[in-house]
């Protein structure tokens, strides 16, 4: 057995054992759990990315995306998804052994520009043919297929054309987008994702300039060209949100009827401890809360963003139209929350005095992974993933009471080991184990969660090619 396959077996044969940890600062123990003890309808899986899986990058008609361009640059030294884990070629392999690991769904996204290698127009037949075999092996063995329609590999065309997220164009090319996929699947397919991680996505690529297309501007991010870090992020979430809800109006309106299924939205969260127990520290984990998860979750509820973004942000952060406010609000029958860890937040007020800034600095906070680490000004990714499960449990308890008990599927939650994975795996499987508890310890409290906590890994693609697989050989 693989290290990916013997953590997937864990994600299962792990439910049954004694866990403990803090949970509002209290250590106590649960006692042991078995699949049993979750409700009818719940769905235990895993899931992967396009590009961090499927591999096969200039086969069959698939066209580059930003992130073939990025990787083979120069810039980034961590391997290529020019082969990755070879889905495109072993998912049969894959989906028996998942079936046979006990998994009762599988996530994964579609590559837009394989469907559509002009970015619009007719859909590559090889690409369809690949996908509908995903999807038919798939139910053959019983596993429920679960599909994001974007994830960060965003066609390198729209990028040169004009500008990628950055412009309102890439609003009508999603909604097309999304249409064939609906069209093409839909029969099949009843469980939707439109982007994953649309404000990581946004930091990472128009802000730090970690990810591509690498724009940002200093001091915020290094080594950019070009870029603009104090606006560009909100606009590149902005266009998202807006594609969200174009995709979501037209299954809703042209598919829902006939394939009866269900489409939502995704999130990265972390959960914000105060670093002290001062009101300053404890407003600013507030406003963390208001900021990084409310940035996406505040406008398909509500229609628009928080209060304190609009106040911290000013002019920066675009405006809804009437119409745009209205198609957003509930524009979800899911909530997708990808939780790996936590962090500590302390009250930062020298930001209100900065000239410029950006996303992280409009929180006014600064941030530490380590109770003992030093303090920061942005939301960086630990070294390693600390199992932090009472996280996920207030950050469950956050949504409930913030944006009433709406449905929530996990969608990433995991952690790797780097390139010292071995078999003897007991960190993971602790990892696993208690954020499993954690999840049964929200249900248990009256949270919604119906389906589908699953995928144990890093969402962003660099989590595969830095060599950190996690739940299985289908987990990216």
């Amino acid at each position: 057995m693989t290290p990916a396959l013997l953590l997937a077996a864990s994600l299962l044969l792990f439910l049954s054992g004694e866990r403990r940890h803090l949970v509002h600062g209290h250590r106590f123990t649960v006692e042991e759990f078995s699949r049993g003890d979750f409700p009818e309808g719940f769905v235990f899986g895993s899931g992967t990315s396009a590009y961090q899986y499927e591999g096969a990058a200039a086969k069959d008609g698939r066209a580059p995306t930003l992130w073939d361009i990025y990787v083979h640059s120069g810039k980034y030294d961590k391997g290529t998804g020019d082969v990755a884990a070879d889905g495109y070629h072993k998912y049969k392999e894959d989906i028996k052994r998942a079936s046979e690991t006990g998994l009762e769904a599988y996530h994964f996204s579609i590559s837009w520009s394989r469907l559509l290698p002009g970015g619009r127009g007719k859909p590559n037949p090889k690409a369809v043919e690949y996908y509908n075999n995903v999807i038919n092996e798939l139910l053959k063995y019983g596993i429920q297929p679960h599909v994001t329609l974007h994830h960060m590999d965003l066609p390198l065309k729209f990028e040169e054309e004009y500008g990628a997220w950055l412009s309102p164009k890439i609003i009508d090319d999603f909604r097309e987008y999304a249409e064939v996929c609906f069209r093409e699947f839909g029969d099949r397919v009843t469980y939707w994702t439109t982007i994953s991680e649309p404000n990581i996505y946004a930091m990472d690529s128009y802000d730090q300039g970690r990810f591509p297309p690498n724009r940002c501007s200093y001091p915020f991010g290094e080594h950019c060209e070009e870029g603009d870090s104090t606006v560009e992020p909100y606009l590149a979430v902005h266009h998202m949100l807006l594609s969200h809800s174009a995709a979501v109006k037209v299954y809703r309106t042209k598919y829902l009827a006939t394939q009866k299924g269900k489409i939502g939205c995704n999130v990265y969260t972390l959960w914000p401890n105060p670093f002290t127990n001062s009101t300053e520290d404890k407003l600013a984990a507030r406003r963390v809360l208001d900021f990084m998860p409310g940035w996406i979750i505040h406008p398909v509820v509500f229609g628009d963003y928080t209060e304190i973004m609009r106040k911290h942000a000013g002019t920066r952060l675009p405006t809804f139209t009437e119409s745009e406010s209205q198609e957003l609000k509930g524009s979800f029958d899911f909530l997708g929350v990808n939780y790996y860890f936590s962090t500590y937040v302390a009250d930062n007020p020298n930001a209100s005095k900065m000239v410029n800034r950006d996303f992280n600095a409009d929180m006014f906070a600064k941030f530490t992974t380590l109770k003992d680490g030093p303090l920061i000004g942005q939301i960086r990714p630990p070294s390693y993933i600390p199992n932090n499960p009472e996280g996920l449990v207030n950050m469950i308890e956050h949504i409930k009471n913030t944006y009433g008990n709406p449905p929530i599927y996990i969608q990433e939650n995991g952690c790797g080991l780097g390139m010292n994975d071995t078999l003897n795996d007991t960190w993971r499987i602790a990892y696993i184990r208690d954020h499993i508890g954690s999840i049964l310890e929200a249900i248990s409290s009256g949270s919604t969660m119906s389906i589908l906590p699953m995928r144990s890994s890093r969402g962003c693609p660099s989590s595969l090619l830095t060599g950190t697989p996690t739940s299985s050989r289908m987990a990216a």
